[in-house]
């Protein structure tokens, strides 16, 4: 085991979904509750999968017909947050060996946090169901912060844990990249979340794994 004098990160911010979290189903299953209240049709998974990343309200605006411009937009928004919150822990788990990851990185003195852009109510609870204690610090989308790729989270959450020049960032998709670019920070790429590895490297992907345990490995290493 290193310790922390020998390790010169002191911090990891991840994305949730994706990244720490298989959320896929339960985000399925509840924008099309929502857009069946309406009789609007169903989205398959494949399109859920492109729409996540840029946080619920996008997601209901990407699935509904007409985008914001539905008069039904704000409702089945609503209604899509009330189903997920309860709902959102049926079909959820984290990846194989993410709970194990998280445990190493904090017996190795390294602090890990979540920058996500769900609702904000939603990653903290996710987080301390899912990981405790593992993780130190959560945040999601509210009215104060700008959701990513602007940096705002990710800020807020270096200045809390006062890591800045020894943090980096490890997120699944295009949005991820783009964050931690506009953060100045490195990024880690992951690619069992929902974004491939050819999406990601055509995004600017300069770092991709392909399993936790490479994660882990890079992460202690870096």
């Amino acid at each position: 085991m290193l310790n922390q004098s020998q390790c010169k990160l002191k911090a990891v911010i991840f994305d949730l979904d994706g990244t720490l979290l298989f959320t896929l189903e339960n985000l399925y299953e509840s924008t099309n509750y929502a857009l069946k209240q309406f009789g609007y049709k169903e989205r398959t998974l494949d399109e859920i999968r492109d729409f996540v990343g840029n946080g619920v309200r996008k997601l209901i605006e990407r699935a509904i017909p007409d985008g914001e411009n539905n008069p039904n937009f704000e409702k089945c928004l609503g209604i899509f947050k009330e189903h997920y919150s309860k709902t959102m822990y049926e079909k959820t788990r984290p990846y194989d060996g993410v709970v194990e990851m998280l445990k190493t990185l904090n017996q190795n003195g390294i602090t890990c946090a979540v920058v996500s852009n769900k609702f904000d109510s939603a990653v903290k609870e996710l987080c301390r169901h899912y990981f405790g204690d593992l993780i130190k610090t959560a945040a999601g989308e509210c009215t104060d912060i700008r959701k990513k790729p602007c940096p705002d989270g990710v800020l807020k959450i270096i200045k809390q844990l006062n890591c800045q020049g020894k943090c980096l960032y490890v997120g699944d998709s295009e949005v991820d990249i783009q964050t931690a670019k506009n953060a100045n920070l490195p990024c880690i790429s992951v690619c069992w979340g929902y974004k491939n590895k050819d999406f990601l490297i055509k995004n600017g992907a300069q770092n991709i794994v392909q399993t936790i345990d490479e994660l882990k490995k890079t992460i202690l290493e870096y």
